[in-house]
């Protein structure tokens, strides 16, 4: 049943005449009728009685248009979900990330694009680097994010870079420095990344370059983690710039470190599926974020 015959039902009633129906409706009289003779047609009985210039619903009619206005509002509600659908302000998104970002980055970005999109639902899980790019021909996630070591190939990726700092406990007599380096922590107690995580390979070349040493006490596979054992005291560490922006406030001393220790993370999506809108928003939210402690070093 064609939708408009409903609204032209409904005007009429409303108007008790075609004529001002048909004016309400931008529509000619004899459109108008047309549309009503269709519907009567249609539904199999009348619908109005008519009285010179005015029309008076039958009693089915009144019994009819209950049903009708649960429809248009039904299709109203169907315009207004598609709109949002299209704009991205509704929808599900999923997202899978390796720890760092999972932990760090993710969670802030989250939180903002839910709140300015109560329609949408944003489900994020954390797996290590190689299992989120072996998630991806599945379909079964939206975007990813991981070290930026992933294979690129079937992918449409982003790699953004950023300078590490050097962390140490509050009141630690290396915060009087205000650039820390290799020589200066060397033999230090230090926290570090597990091996198989890019970042413990860039601290220890590094200090294997500056003919420093690297006085391991603790690993972790979380920055956060991390950020945690050195603010109570167990040793000083280099970690990612927005780990160390995020747990500065709990007992952190942040510097700056040098020679630079650059961290790469990667986002990416199926290169042959186009992002949808809500996708689309998130990607830029996140990238605006990025952008006050990171630099996008290559963007096919």
């Amino acid at each position: 049943m064609d939708y408009r015959l409903l609204e032209a039902f409904r005007a009429v009633i409303d108007a008790g005449s075609v004529t001002q129906a048909a004016g309400a409706l931008g529509l000619t009289q004899p459109a108008v009728s047309a549309q009503i003779a269709r519907l009567e047609a249609e539904v199999g009985f009348s619908l109005f009685e008519r009285s010179g210039n005015r029309v008076r619903p039958t009693t089915e009619a009144l019994v009819f248009r209950e049903e009708v206005e649960r429809t248009l509002a039904k299709i109203n509600d169907l315009s207004r979900v598609a709109e949002q659908i299209r704009t991205g302000e509704m929808g599900a998104l999923t997202i899978v990330s390796h720890p760092m970002a999972g932990v760090t980055l993710l969670p802030p970005v989250v939180a903002a694009f839910g709140k300015a999109r109560p329609e949408t639902r944003v489900e994020l899980s954390v797996r290590n680097s190689d299992m989120v790019r072996s998630l991806f021909p599945s379909r079964t996630y939206d975007i990813g994010i991981a070290e930026a070591s992933v294979d690129p190939a079937g992918l449409t990726l982003t790699r953004y870079r950023m300078a590490c700092r050097a962390i140490l406990p509050k009141g630690h007599a290396l915060a009087a420095h205000e650039v820390l380096t290799p020589a200066l922590l060397s033999g230090v107690p230090f926290v570090s990344m597990s091996r198989q995580w890019a970042a413990h390979h860039l601290v220890e070349k590094v200090f294997a370059a500056a003919d420093a040493h690297l006085n391991i006490v603790a690993t972790s596979e979380l920055f956060a983690a991390i950020c945690m054992m050195v603010a109570h005291g167990l040793g000083v560490s280099i970690v990612d710039a927005a780990s160390a922006a995020q747990f500065e406030g709990l007992g952190l001393e942040v510097r700056p470190f040098a020679p630079a220790v650059l961290y790469e993370v990667a986002v990416f999506h199926s290169a042959d599926r186009v992002p949808s809108a809500i996708a689309r928003n998130f990607l830029d939210l996140l990238d605006a974020h990025m952008g006050t402690f990171l630099s996008p070093v290559e963007q096919p």
